[in-house]
């Protein structure tokens, strides 16, 4: 670690590569909410966030795990699974009176057709206006689930036709 009069320590999330602040202060800048869109090993969490100089407010949220309790048999990480979230958050939006997002996936790479983009398909094809590009969305193929198996695609249509 470098020291020395001039040398000032950065934030500790800057350090760690949590938080991108140029990329965070343009977000605030927009006054728009923010479609936020975390995960972990076993699940995503999907937010809708208001900045607030007090702390950030959560308007909406859906995390993967409660795709368990309407059914779905299946890993709360897949492909299918981020897309049924992104859904779920949009319903969620629409009951909140949400029209309009931003999308923040963080510090995430961004890769074309993974599934942070299937989050935001879902989210899309919900109703929610959100500023995106459609190269960047995966397949149908993977969103339905043909590329893991014939029962994952079977049990998306069945839990899209409950909803």
């Amino acid at each position: 670690m470098a020291t020395g009069k001039s040398y000032s320590v950065k934030f500790r999330r800057r350090r760690s590569g949590k938080t991108n602040y140029k990329k965070r202060l343009a977000f605030m800048k927009s006054e728009k909410s923010r479609l936020v869109v975390r995960r972990s090993n076993k699940y995503l969490t999907v937010q809708i966030i208001n900045y607030d100089e007090v702390g950030d407010k959560i308007l909406a949220q859906f995390n993967s795990i409660s795709l368990k309790k309407k059914g779905w048999k299946h890993s709360c990480t897949n492909v299918p699974a981020a897309y049924l979230s992104g859904l779920e958050i949009a319903k969620l939006a629409n009951k909140a009176k949400i029209k309009d997002a931003i999308f923040d996936m963080g510090s995430y790479t961004p890769t074309k057709g993974c599934r942070i983009y299937a989050v935001l398909k879902g989210a899309v094809d919900g109703g929610l206006n959100i500023p995106h590009s459609e190269k960047a969305f995966p397949s149908e193929e993977r969103l339905n689930g043909e590329h893991i198996s014939k029962d994952i695609s079977t049990d998306l249509k069945n839990l899209m036709e409950k909803n």
